[in-house]
């Protein structure tokens, strides 16, 4: 199907990918068909070994440091564009850097190694939407849109990769998520800077204001649910809970959180009710990719 030019829905620890061969302009087209996606929004090619993101992109020094100690596992690197390199232009929106990533999935890594090809694979559900974690999460929100899924069970990690900038003088970091930004800073010892992208334009997945939302508005830092709303909570709730609550953690555990986070949040996503009412998320470790979900998936809708 991949040699083809169609798309595979497949697990990785961190959400389903939408699967397509990195290397076929059609292919990369689908996939932003599919998912409704903002052609200028770059997708991460997925490789099976550090040599294949060698044949894909120039890695620096600190590209191999990092991808030594993080790969496979929930870290994409953005570094400069191989000269020799197959990546379809449109799946890095024209830029002259690709976001290269080594998924930690046993079937994510037999399938690209399979396919003998880098795979294209943003999350597997319509754009801006809230990320999949399971195959039933892909199924009910592309269907026909794909031509296959790859039940793989429930993702690990829960987030999306952290995102980090490699191309220029200093590290950057463009999205947090799966692996703690404390970590990179100690692997790399030095800080990293924050993105200062526009959303109109972005050098990586997941910076547009409006991301991995709901349909309900959502509401942060909220001590309890309000009349109608769906209360999301972190860490003990509040007495009186209401019925329509679900728990991060009850324990304060902010692995477990980034693991229920998009699942919980597509459970309490129903039309009877007003909002969802999210308590508040430390922001330290994984807790600032959740924060960020988060943020995304409060901001206003439309763009």
């Amino acid at each position: 199907m991949l040699a083809a030019g169609r798309l595979v829905a497949f697990p990785t620890e961190t959400v389903y990918g939408l699967g397509g061969d990195a290397t076929c302009d059609r292919a990369v087209a689908a996939i932003f068909e599919a998912k409704g996606r903002p052609s200028f929004n770059p997708l991460i090619a997925h490789v099976a070994s550090v040599a294949h993101a060698a044949a894909l992109v120039e890695m620096n020094a600190a590209a191999h440091r990092l991808a030594r100690l993080f790969w496979p596992g929930p870290l994409t690197l953005v570094l400069p564009r191989h000269p020799q390199s197959p990546v379809s232009l449109l799946a890095s929106a024209g830029l002259d850097s690709i976001a290269v990533r080594m998924p930690d999935h046993p079937v994510a890594l037999a399938l690209i190694a399979a396919a003998g090809r880098p795979l294209a694979a943003p999350s597997a559900n319509r754009s801006g939407a809230v990320s999949p974690t399971t195959a039933d999460h892909v199924a009910r929100c592309l269907g026909g849109r794909v031509s296959t899924i790859l039940d793989g069970g429930r993702c690990r990690v829960g987030v999306e990769s952290t995102v980090v900038d490699l191309t220029g003088p200093c590290p950057v970091l463009l999205r947090p998520g799966g692996v703690a930004v404390e970590a990179l800073e100690a692997a790399l010892g030095a800080a990293l800077l924050r993105s200062t992208d526009s959303p109109d334009a972005p050098r990586s997945p997941g910076q547009l204001d409006s991301h991995y939302a709901p349909s309900l508005p959502v509401r942060l830092n909220a001590t309890e649910a309000k009349a109608g709303e769906a209360l999301l909570g972190f860490g003990p709730l509040p007495p009186g809970a209401a019925a329509a609550s679900l728990n991060l953690s009850p324990t304060g555990d902010l692995e477990e959180a980034a693991a229920n986070l998009f699942a919980m949040l597509r459970a309490l996503d129903r039309p009877e009710r007003a909002g969802i009412a999210v308590m508040a998320i430390p922001g330290h470790g994984l807790g600032l990719a959740i924060n960020d979900r988060l943020r995304r998936a409060a901001a206003p809708r439309g763009r």
